[in-house]
């Protein structure tokens, strides 16, 4: 009996639990959940210093890719499933595919070292520490829960918080709010704190692709996939004459124009953003020049008080388990993982969800999870030259992404999709 272990219980872990059992490995499987639930960021709790989404969140993704392919949404989901939805969903899938009885929840992973084919893996939980050993890792711990913090130019006499920790906008009522970045936390916590604040203020040194939910009526994935028939050379400028065609330039709006191509780049998904801005209640800002006690100096040498400023400024990918060692994607712009997931020197060692599509990720962790489930069986061949195969990756990216750590694990959707599946029909019988 092969032992597998999985970290985490969120939508990847639980793909990756999930097609273990469908694989015939459920028997020595043990998965480690930090939480007291299923379901990882998108089980909303009110408390800080832990991840979750905030009260008004919704999917950027619509229900029509976004769902594990053979376990649909109910009828009845919305468009764009708001995260109770999402809880729900998430639930059912474990409760479906009996993946409940192989979590260990409220227990973390202390340790995760390597001893000839194994991993020693040590836990804390109810029942105090434990050390066990493992044939096969699945690392499904996700990347949006250590909060990436800037430092500002000067001391803020206010409070000055990360997205991270934002839960709704109550606290901010009658507040004069400074929101930091572009990305689709920077937006949709400028837009809730826009509702209530004094004032709401949101600051952004680049340009960013700001997509509407819906173009022509229609979810904007459901448009991106219908267009797939096209080249390359034809999509890409079809799709940024729609949405200048649709919206206008950044410019129109007081933001920064994008320095990248549509797709280039991760877009923000907000169909209110520039609703409020034009509305005057965001005013848009360039990066912060200085600080000092309330009061803020931006790049254009504008300056105004401040009593709360938020920065949504994305996250760091770590493993606090594993030894840097084994893996440091810290600061880093490229992966060097085939796929996104085989390590190169770790035979049975598995990162699962470790990317960020252009589309929702829980499709695609379910195709990475069989493919390890597959390897782990001696039913698949990983290349016989990873590190060649790595670098071919790297140097050869769906599209020509921008180069820096928040891009470092991007991809297409559905070219990620054709790639996985190619791997997965090579798998023996």
């Amino acid at each position: 009996m092969k032992r597998v272990c999985v970290i985490g219980a969120g939508p990847s872990g639980l793909a990756a639990a999930r097609n273990a059992i469908q694989a015939g490995l459920g028997d020595g499987l043990v998965v480690f959940e930090k939480s007291g639930e299923v379901g990882g960021n998108w089980v909303f709790r009110e408390g800080a210093g832990h991840s979750s989404v905030y009260e008004s969140t919704h999917i950027i993704s619509s229900k029509y890719h976004s769902a594990y392919e053979d376990f649909p949404f109910p009828e009845g989901t919305a468009d764009y499933p708001s995260h109770k939805e999402l809880r729900r969903y998430f639930e059912s899938y474990a409760t479906h595919f009996g993946v409940h009885g192989k979590i260990r929840f409220r227990t973390e992973v202390l340790s995760a070292i390597p001893e000839g084919d194994q991993w020693r893996i040590t836990s804390k939980g109810p029942r105090g520490k434990k050390t066990e050993t493992f044939d096969a890792l699945m690392v499904a711990n996700g990347h949006h829960w250590d909060p990436s913090m800037p430092a500002l130019p000067g001391k803020f006499s206010g409070r000055f918080m990360h997205s991270h920790d934002f839960k709704h906008a109550r606290p901010f009522a009658g507040k004069r709010v400074l929101v930091m970045g572009g990305g689709n936390s920077a937006a949709d916590v400028a837009v809730e704190c826009s509702r209530v604040a004094a004032h709401t203020t949101i600051s952004m040194r680049h340009g960013h692709w700001f997509l509407p939910k819906f173009v022509f009526g229609v979810p904007n994935d459901v448009l991106y996939h219908r267009s797939l028939w096209l080249p390359g050379f034809i999509r890409q400028p079809l799709l940024r004459w729609t949405i200048l065609l649709l919206q206008g330039s950044n410019s129109r709006y007081g933001l920064p124009e994008p320095s990248y191509d549509i797709l280039e780049g991760h877009p923000t998904l907000n169909s209110e953003l520039y609703y409020f801005i034009r509305h005057g209640e965001i005013s848009p800002k360039p990066g912060i020049k200085s600080v000092k006690g309330s009061r803020v100096t931006f790049a254009d040498d504008s300056s105004a008080d401040f009593d709360v400023i938020i920065a949504a400024t994305g996250y760091n990918i770590v493993f606090p388990f594993l030894d840097k060692s084994i893996v440091d994607l810290s600061g880093k712009t490229e992966v060097g993982l085939w796929r996104k997931m085989f390590h190169p020197h770790y035979h049975n060692l598995y990162f699962i969800g470790l990317f960020q599509p252009l589309g929702c990720i829980w499709p695609l962790v379910d195709f990475q999870a069989k493919l390890a489930c597959q390897e782990i069986l001696g039913k698949y061949e990983r290349p016989s030259n990873i590190g060649k195969a790595i670098d071919k990756e790297i140097k050869k990216p769906h599209y020509k992404f921008v180069r820096s750590p928040r891009h470092s694990t991007e991809v297409d959707y559905p070219r990620f999709r054709r790639e996985l599946l190619t791997e997965i029909r090579k798998c023996r019988p």
